[in-house]
């Protein structure tokens, strides 16, 4: 039977990002998949490495989205060596486009709330201060401004996962998918992982980062961490010349020419992964709102995937309190975190540490709680 130092439950983005540190640090590392049937969030994730919105009145989110945008340079410079093409991480700044007075007067009020919470980088823009900040973008006449964070960026998410994999591999790492997890149970000098095809492996340490799947993997580390799936749905068009210079929260031009629209945020418990015409006609009518010439570009394909969703929408990290040496991480922004949890994350849980770094995110903080919206 073969043996690892850590065995990662998931082989999405989180898990794939943690396994490729731990690798890295010289653990022998196998990270368990599901393949293909996996419903993995790194399909359907929007590509931008963001902080304008993440951790509202959750300043433990907030400090780890900006540790993570801070090291991401270095990061996309590794990847994209290891995926053999540039992961097009461009930090060129984000917006949040308002389409009328009371999208603007919400989002002044956000941002007022964000820098009382010392988040002072994101400020607003009125529609001057935006056509100056990319002229000759056609915005249409309905945005009245929108919330800016220089800070922010986006990146090509499929070579990411590329780039990840190939680095877990390059470090000794096995990637081991095609099958679930049936049982984690304590062994001699660690922990037996079974699956549903018989197959077994032992490892010192266990890491669940399963997504949406991460609740009842959890409990058999002793942990409760609610997690429910929170749909979303995405349009793509055809290559287009250079319109969008920066990316925006639900519109963004690639660095391959696409166009990307979205994204839905549809919770209604279900892990089933539809696209639905009246989801994508409404995208794409706030997109042509945003930028008209959009009115003649080809969609080339949609698709929806799912979210692992928090009560609280932040994320999760734990050490089992029954289970020593086992752990779970969960959230909803595994590209902005990648290069977080690839870091000080998994170094973190090759020392026993992440109790330490990630305190205030623990998932004790749900019991009694209702979920609300992601932040």
């Amino acid at each position: 039977m073969e043996r690892y130092d850590v065995a990662i439950i998931g082989g999405g983005m989180v898990g794939t990002a943690i396994g490729y540190g731990c690798a890295g640090h010289g653990a022998r590392v196998a990270v368990l998949d599901e393949g293909d049937v996996a419903l993995r969030a790194s399909r359907g994730n929007f590509g931008l490495v963001w902080g304008q919105s993440k951790g509202d009145n959750m300043p433990a989110y907030a400090a780890w989205t900006r540790r993570s945008i801070a090291l991401w340079p270095d990061l996309a410079e590794r990847v994209s060596v290891l995926a053999g093409r540039d992961v097009q991480y461009r930090q060129v700044g984000g917006l949040t486009f308002c389409l009328d007075e009371q999208e603007l007067v919400a989002r002044r009020d956000f941002v007022h709330r964000r820098h009382n919470q010392g988040h002072a980088s994101v400020r607003m823009l009125d529609r001057r201060e935006l056509e100056e900040l990319m002229p000759g973008c056609p915005l249409g006449p309905d945005v009245s401004g929108a919330s800016y964070d220089p800070n922010d960026g986006h990146v090509d998410p499929l070579t990411l996962l590329r780039g990840l994999h190939a680095g877990l591999r390059a470090a000794g790492g096995a990637h081991l998918p095609g099958a679930p997890l049936d049982a984690i149970e304590p062994a001699a000098g660690g922990y037996r992982l079974r699956r549903a095809d018989g197959s077994e492996l032992l490892a010192a340490r266990v890491v669940v980062a399963a997504g949406v799947a991460t609740t009842p993997i959890a409990a058999m580390i002793g942990l409760d961490v609610p997690v429910r799936p929170v749909r979303g749905q995405n349009i793509v068009t055809e290559r287009l010349a250079p319109i969008l210079p920066k990316p925006a929260s639900a519109i963004r031009q690639t660095g391959d020419g696409t166009v990307q629209i979205g994204v839905t945020n549809e919770d209604d418990g279900s892990f089933e992964t539809p696209t639905t015409t009246a989801a994508l006609a409404g995208m794409a009518a706030r997109a042509l709102r945003v930028l008209p010439p959009l009115a003649q570009a080809r969609m080339v394909r949609s698709w929806a995937a799912l979210r692992p969703m928090t009560p609280d929408g932040c994320p999760a990290y734990a050490e089992s309190a029954t289970h020593p040496g086992c752990f779970v991480a969960v959230c909803h922004s595994g590209v902005t975190l990648a290069a977080v949890h690839a870091g000080p994350l998994a170094e973190a849980v090759l020392s026993g540490a992440v109790a330490e770094i990630a305190a205030e995110l623990h998932p004790s903080r749900f019991v009694g709680m209702t979920h609300v919206q992601a932040h």
